[in-house]
């Protein structure tokens, strides 16, 4: 997950920011003893080669004959933050600070930097305006210390804001079944939480997918992905779709490809994955096309590019699935997201409103970190929200995903005790930055008579905002998976052409337990006789005023109407038996002729085409003596006279 970078070594190892000559600096790197000299040098020329643990042996070696080696003192602290052991290097700086003072002045920068590494900020901040407090740093030096300063200070107010002192960062590795010698990375996950693919690069240079499941708390030995899509090519950076059909990945110099790297698709079969098959010219570009991410519905694919039209060096873009199969011409998110730095590692999470995502260019701790936004609607998106210390820290953050019960986090990283190079490892989330936890409904779409399967619509709608969620397509059989966030009041409609839709609504408690519903849906053949029940039509008690949130459904008969231009219905309107058989038959006419006049008012639909029909508290179609009973009788129909 981290980078290695050389650009605190260079500061070490002599490329001075400035330097200071006065009567109270004693140290003088040329009286430095010849053999401690000689050590010295043999440890800066295997750093600068990255061979960090020869560099410390020999280094060692010079301070061991020196106490007083101010310059070892300081370059060893310069490998301890390189190889993130923040603590020696603090140690290490604070020694060289007691010996010299005026010598080693200009190292308060790089110690600031190895503060902010073990989460300091407050003395990092410190430490970088006893920096810049020197009159002798040159402009560059002022830029790289203000830009360090800017971090602190928004590090030490973003934990001002977000204080939790209850919350532990403890990621746990995910043990010797998934990760091994070789680097493990690109985590991706299904909506039940219980298959995880990956990406382990093997031999150096070959990147290939394995899998693992999620057995009774325990992930299963990982194996690599079944049939044809992994190959002797470099694939890597995929995304599983939530049902677990689709994979989504990035091939780097394939034969056919129209840039470096490409999106490509495989699609599971009863023989395993398929070959992966190129997007195509209307998404892959000359340029640089990566880190995909399904939407929960599969309608929208996320990635990062630096093609050509961008806000800066690599945006995050959209582009959505069509009915015909083909996938639309990209969209850039917009400088809501995208800025004029680097953006990528887009995961839309499972509400499909929650998109995370890395960037280098909103504010945060340095280098890339990870942040959130809300997608208000189809083209705005909320204020991008930093995920905070220490999941984000002065060092490159990469690709993270959460699982669908919102809390649980997972994310590559080379941590102390990774098995060798990249491990997957998990974690939960602070409960400020938690996306809505999400359920999911799976089930059959049916023809009610044959009870052959149907491949059909699935749409999810907020009653509220009226804002579609998902729009899930069944595959062939009619099998669907769709995904309900907690918290808000769902329309849930079926549709297929020559049927009568289905409706039903969902209201997700915030602190329900389940985790998903079985919901297997008849549909009724268009014919003289069929009849359903519109679930999400919906009125004050004792009152005949259609309720906003019944303009979702009412909009899906005006639809069905128009595409069936010869349908002649009737709407019936039912209550419960509470109250006189007068009132409630007066109260289910009004309604149902509520329904008729929002129909007419659509300009679409005839007066000839509608009928409406009150019955009181006739037909009930569950018991009245149970509130959940009385709830179900109150209901408006629709039949069908004529097709």
């Amino acid at each position: 997950m981290k980078k290695k970078s050389f650009k605190l070594l260079l500061l070490i190892f002599h490329v001075t920011l400035f330097t200071l000559h006065t009567n109270a600096q004693w140290y003088d790197p040329d009286k430095v003893n010849k053999k401690v000299g000689d050590l010295y040098a043999q440890g800066v020329q295997e750093a600068q080669y990255g061979n960090y643990a020869e560099a410390l042996t020999w280094i060692n070696k010079a301070i061991a004959i020196d106490k007083k080696f101010v310059d070892g003192y300081l370059s060893r602290a310069g490998i301890y933050s390189a190889l993130k052991n923040y603590r020696s290097s603090m140690t290490d700086f604070e020694t060289a600070f007691k010996l010299d003072s005026v010598y080693t002045y200009e190292y308060h920068l790089p110690y600031s930097i190895s503060l902010a590494g073990d989460g300091q900020f407050e003395r990092a901040l410190e430490a970088v305006n006893i920096f810049l407090r020197s009159d002798k740093i040159n402009e560059q030096s002022i830029k790289a210390g203000n830009y360090r300063k800017r971090t602190y200070e928004f590090a030490i107010d973003y934990k001002k804001k977000h204080s939790d002192n209850n919350y532990v960062f403890a990621p746990k590795n995910l043990g010797d079944s998934v990760n091994t010698k070789f680097a493990e990375y690109w985590p991706s996950i299904t909506v039940d939480g219980k298959r995880l693919v990956f990406t382990r690069r093997l031999r150096d240079a070959d990147e290939d997918f394995f899998e693992s499941d999620l057995i009774n708390g325990t992930w299963s030995n990982a194996t690599s992905l079944s049939g044809k899509v992994n190959t002797n090519l470099n694939e890597g950076a995929q995304n599983i779709s939530q049902d677990g059909e689709w994979l989504v990945f990035t091939g780097c110099n394939y034969p056919e490809g129209y840039g470096s790297c490409d999106l490509y698709i495989s699609h599971k079969t009863k023989d395993g994955w398929s070959e992966g098959q190129n997007l195509g010219p209307a998404i892959n570009t000359d340029a640089w096309e990566t880190s995909p991410s399904l939407s929960p519905d599969k309608k929208d694919l996320y990635f990062a590019s630096n093609r050509r039209g961008g806000y800066g060096k690599s945006d995050i873009w959209v582009t959505h699935h069509l009915a015909n199969g083909d996938w639309s011409a990209p969209e850039n998110l917009g400088s809501g997201i995208n800025t004029e730095g680097d953006e990528g590692c887009p995961f839309m999470y499972a509400d499909n409103q929650t998109l995370f995502f890395s960037s280098n260019n909103w504010d945060g701790y340095g280098s890339t970190d990870l942040f959130y936004s809300k997608k208000l609607n189809d083209t705005t998106w909320s204020t991008p929200q930093n995920l905070g210390y220490p999941i984000n820290t002065i060092d490159d953050e990469g690709s993270l995903i959460v699982a669908a019960d919102g809390k649980t986090a997972y994310y590559a990283s080379d941590r102390s005790d990774s098995k060798g190079q990249l491990d997957i490892y998990s974690f939960d989330l602070r409960e400020d930055i938690r996306p809505p936890k999400t359920l999911w409904v799976k089930g059959k779409v049916f023809d009610a008579k044959t009870k052959a399967g149907l491949p059909s619509s699935v749409q999810l709608t907020d009653i509220v905002t009226r804002q579609i969620i998902s729009d899930v397509q069944t595959n062939e059989v009619g099998d669907y998976l769709a995904t309900l966030p907690v918290g808000k009041d769902y329309a849930f409609n079926v549709n297929r052409k020559g049927y009568l839709f289905y409706s039903s609504n969902y209201n997700i408690n915030i602190n329900t337990t389940d985790s998903f519903f079985t919901a297997d849906i008849p549909l009724q053949p268009i014919e003289a006789g069929a009849k359903i029940i519109l679930n999400n039509i919906f009125f004050d008690s004792k009152q005949s005023t259609l309720k906003s949130g019944s303009l979702i459904e009412l909009d899906k008969v005006v639809q069905l109407m128009d595409d069936n231009p010869k349908l002649v219905i009737l709407i019936s309107g039912y209550t419960d038996n509470v109250g006189k058989d007068a009132d409630n038959l007066k109260l289910s006419n009004d309604r149902a002729l509520a329904v008729v006049n929002y129909l007419l008012s659509s300009k679409k639909i005839a007066k000839e085409r509608l009928q409406y029909k009150g019955f009181g508290a006739s037909n009930p179609i569950a018991d009245n003596t149970t509130e959940e009973g009385k709830a179900q009788n109150r209901r408006t129909e629709l039949t069908v006279i004529s097709n």
